[in-house]
């Protein structure tokens, strides 16, 4: 059986902490330079040119993209066929202390709702665990600002609701949210499952390259039917118009219920931030 230094996790987690706050991914990077290309308002460009500069200085400089450095999010995925010495939950928290202080990030926990007192080193993380076959640990990191995360809604449809009913709470979402989630936006969508299932999905969707349509030719047509619809609603790069709302809609499926019809929005904001490593 493979094993696995929690050391080393702690050593993974820190870079990845600094590389996803630094480092805009280029598949962010070609969305936005698309999108400058489609629009047809010279404010809308002069935004989207200005996100791409910034992203150029952050990565050069090794700064932050956005001065909100999010909660520290994570999707581990561990093979069974690992063995991990050490306690991994304790790993990746030191990992996020040590990646914020060293890499001069915000830090932006709390800790309690209640009692608003700064933790100082944005801990404690968000870590979902999945257990996976083979000897890899995958370890995913997605910070999340609270200007999109805020934005981001959960309901509870009817079957009778359908693909219609989607829809339309969909775009209610976006268009509550406007300008606060710094558009242009990616959206993440969770449909079916339970209540928390649905929240969690549409996290995950956001994990995926801008633009990859679902393996799925129903849920890959809605993707792209939403897509169009919420870039009509004319909010545009920071809600100065245009129609570059929304740079993606990402869609995630899963069996539910025959009597209930969850859907989940989580938003991004343009600094679509995620990293990975597989050790």
């Amino acid at each position: 059986m493979k094993e696995i230094q929690s050391t080393e996790i702690t050593n993974q987690v820190a870079k990845l902490c600094q590389e996803a706050n630094f480092d805009l991914g280029e598949d962010v990077i070609l969305a936005l330079e698309k999108a400058i290309k489609a629009e047809s308002s010279s404010v809308a460009i002069d935004v989207l040119n200005q996100i791409i500069e910034n992203a150029g200085i952050a990565k050069a400089e090794r700064v932050p993209i956005c001065q909100d450095c999010g909660v520290a999010v994570f999707f581990v995925e561990i093979g069974q066929n690992i063995h991990i010495v050490g306690d991994i939950n304790q790993a990746i928290e030191e990992g996020v202390r040590v990646g914020y202080q060293e890499g001069y990030l915000r830090k932006s926990m709390v800790k309690s709702p209640l009692k608003r007192i700064n933790t100082g080193n944005n801990t404690p993380p968000v870590v979902h665990y999945r257990v996976v076959t083979g000897d890899k640990l995958r370890i995913i990191f997605a910070p999340k600002g609270a200007g999109s995360e805020n934005m981001s809604m959960l309901r509870m449809l009817t079957p009778s609701d359908g693909v219609e009913g989607i829809k339309k709470f969909v775009i209610e979402c976006i268009q509550k949210a406007g300008p606060n989630p710094c558009p242009p936006i990616v959206v993440g969508i969770g449909i079916g499952g339970t209540f928390e299932k649905a929240a969690i999905m549409s996290k995950e969707a956001l994990l995926r390259p801008i633009g990859q349509l679902d393996s799925d030719d129903d849920v890959a047509s809605l993707e792209h039917e939403l897509l169009q619809e919420v870039n009509a609603l004319g909010i545009g790069a920071s809600g100065f118009g245009g129609k570059t709302t929304a740079l993606a809609v990402h869609i995630e499926t899963y069996p539910c219920h025959i009597g209930s019809l969850p859907v989940a929005v989580n938003i991004n904001c343009h600094a679509a931030r995620h990293k990975e490593i597989v050790i």
